[in-house]
């Protein structure tokens, strides 16, 4: 059952949806138990997406054939990460909890776990290529789990020596 409470999984789960399972398994239970908006977009590639946002809290991002390819949420969402990582806290509270924290994309990255983000508001997002670019009482609301390893600096790096 979904529920806006649920442990945050970095590359797996946020509010027990799954990464990589189609939205079909969860449809009924969407329409039956939330406020849905559906929004559809392109991404840069032409794909088209969707995105189910479940009470103005949760979103679920599906790719074109229906598989889940990430799951957001704001400060409405009570789950957290890792047990003390949430949308809605500061820069200064997230630099105290981690040890890494590194800008890809306008979203941080925290530890070098490429499976959660928090998501950098504007005009931020557009300019700070590190986190003292941001200031420490920045509020970030919204957080994201999904397969962000294509950012990755060293996996960037083996792919090239691969060739």
């Amino acid at each position: 059952m979904i529920a806006f409470n649920a442990k945050v999984i970095s590359g797996y789960s946020m509010g027990n949806v799954v990464l990589g399972r189609n939205i079909s398994e969860y449809i009924d239970e969407i329409y039956s138990r939330h406020r849905v908006e559906l929004k559809e977009y392109s991404v840069p590639d032409g794909e088209v997406r969707s995105a189910y946002t479940l009470d103005s809290t949760m979103t679920i991002v599906v790719d074109s054939s229906g598989l889940i390819v990430s799951i957001g949420c704001n400060q409405s969402y009570k789950g957290r990460y890792k047990g003390c990582l949430y949308a809605g806290q500061s820069i200064r509270d997230i630099m105290g909890l981690t040890s890494r924290q590194r800008i890809f994309n306008g979203s941080l990255i925290i530890d070098d776990d490429f499976g959660f983000s928090f998501v950098i508001p504007s005009p931020y997002d557009e300019i700070a290529d590190v986190i003292d670019h941001l200031p420490l009482d920045l509020i970030l609301n919204e957080i994201y789990v999904a397969d962000f390893s294509s950012w990755n600096p060293r996996s960037l790096h083996e792919r090239k020596t691969k060739r």
